[in-house]
């Protein structure tokens, strides 16, 4: 059965409450509502996050496949079901319609939904590019992905992240059949004066694992005053085309509510709006009051924001052009703090997506090495492909400088504050570092960065020289094995550490 025949078989099978507004949607979901404080819904889910074990993306059903579609819709039939079209990334080029059938009962998985993506624009339409069927009370946890008809089922879990992840994935998966590629990065634009002080812009898009700095970073302003400004574009997933336009998706950052406190100024401003919903927060029941330091619940507590109440977002969401790339890495030897990157290098970073695990991740492996690729676990398909697009991008702009800017400890010693970060990314944007050829990696790395100490920007200064040559071979092996997991990826990015 393909989408538009599973559209009609619900939509005569179902009692459909068609497109609800957003207050409508948070009226039917008031059973499960707290309102906060600050006069926001505030919900808690049994799942606490996605099911990534669970998930399954095919390219051709099975006979068990089907059997479990046949069982869902028939278990449908007569039930009450909301269904919800929204657009993502809106724009003239690339826009995707979404469909979404829920549950009646799971209302305010749609309330945090409507919120995150755009008006639906139906031109062109004949039926959505994504079309999601989510089963929050089935008796177990399955999500599968019919890649080839477009549509994903979501059952057994009761999770908002699993309605964002869905089509996000179908759309990053779409964009590759265009000659793009569907980027779990964050995008922003900067205008700032260059080393000759004329006044430029620099599209930049930032990569990196959960607890990296990635969002930190992204939503950083970069202490610049006066003309000098940054426009916050996304924090999530970007889709970017051949020619590396990056078209941004969402309307909305989905935060990681962990610690949120007053002196982080921005998100935490965001965060208490009225219009923001919470999952899983640390709210009283009677009261309202929200404590995001309360880990009851989950240390993965997390809140729909909107971008209207980030202070450095705008209306635009798309990049015109990516002039920078950033894969942000945290490692605590001898990772540099940056280092200039040429094209099959930054495929090969890519291709790492590395990092190491936190306390916020899995604290039994702390400190180990932590990768994947693109830093992108929503990838349908072959990864190598994915890595062979992303050098074939860099190869048809050379106008595209990519960078690894590290975001741990030197040496085990001198920790890379947010400050060293930010210097970093700021003279990288104003072409105002000289950089000089790295034996070790093969990589450059800045003689200097205004407002760095110099010691930290080089890790060899931290370890005995027998001791730094032996990490040095172990790190350049422990990346060679991984990358040569990868049967279709280019051989010239698998050289990068031979």
């Amino acid at each position: 059965m393909d989408r538009q025949s599973i559209i009609e078989f619900l939509n005569s099978h179902c009692q459909i409450i068609d497109n609800p507004s957003v207050d409508k949607i948070r009226q039917l979901a008031k059973k499960d509502e707290v309102t906060t404080e600050f006069g926001g819904a505030s919900y808690i889910s049994t799942t606490k996050n996605r099911s990534a074990k669970m998930t399954e993306a095919v390219f051709e059903l099975t006979g068990q496949h089907q059997k479990l579609i046949d069982e869902v819709l028939e278990y449908l039939k007569n039930k009450e079901l909301i269904c919800l079209d929204r657009t993502l990334a809106p724009n003239s080029k690339i826009n995707f319609l979404c469909k979404v059938y829920m549950t009646k009962g799971y209302a305010r998985i749609l309330h945090s939904w409507h919120k995150s993506l755009f008006e639906p624009n139906y031109e062109g339409k004949g039926q959505p590019d994504s079309l999601v069927v989510f089963v929050p009370e089935w008796p177990e946890i399955k999500i599968l992905a019919d890649v080839l008809n477009q549509t994903t089922y979501v059952l057994g879990s009761d999770y908002f992240g699993e309605c964002k992840k869905a089509n996000l994935r179908m759309a990053m998966y779409l964009i590759k059949q265009q000659d793009g590629l569907g980027l779990h990065a964050g995008s922003k634009l900067i205008r700032i004066k260059d080393k000759n002080n004329s006044l430029t812009e620099k599209g930049i898009i930032l990569f990196g694992l959960s607890g990296t700095g990635k969002t930190t970073l992204t939503i950083h302003n970069h202490y610049l005053t006066g003309p000098e400004r940054v426009f916050i574009l996304q924090d999530d997933v970007i889709l970017m085309d051949k020619q590396a336009a990056c078209y941004g998706t969402e309307n909305n950052y989905y935060i990681k509510t962990e610690g949120l406190e007053p002196s982080q100024e921005i998100l935490y401003t965001a965060a208490i709006q009225p219009e923001a919903v919470m999952e899983n927060v640390g709210v009283d029941p009677a009261s309202g009051k929200v404590d995001f330091t309360n880990y009851d619940l989950t240390t993965n507590g997390r809140e729909i924001v909107l971008r209207k109440d980030i202070p450095l977002c705008t209306d635009i969401v798309d990049l015109a052009k990516a002039n920078i790339i950033i894969f942000i890495t945290r490692r605590n030897d001898i990772v540099h703090p940056v280092a200039k990157l040429n094209p099959v290098q930054g495929a090969a970073f890519f291709m790492l997506g590395e990092s190491i695990e936190t306390s916020a991740g899995d604290p039994t492996k702390a400190g180990q090495s932590k990768r994947e690729v693109g830093f992108n676990p929503f990838i349908i398909g072959s990864k190598g492909q994915e890595g062979n697009r992303f050098l074939e991008i860099l190869k048809n702009n050379p106008d595209i400088n990519c960078y690894l800017l590290n975001t741990g400890v030197v040496g085990n010693t001198d920790k890379i504050s947010i400050k060293d970060s930010v210097s970093m990314l700021t003279e990288i944007a104003r072409n105002n570092i000289d950089w000089q050829a790295n034996d070790d990696w093969g990589y450059q790395v800045p003689v200097e960065v205004a407002g760095v100490d110099s010691k930290k920007l080089n890790p060899a200064n931290y370890f005995a020289k027998e001791e730094y040559n032996k990490l040095v071979d172990n790190l350049k092996q422990e990346r060679l094995n991984w990358l040569n997991q990868f049967e279709d990826l280019d051989p010239g990015i698998k050289k990068v550490f031979s």
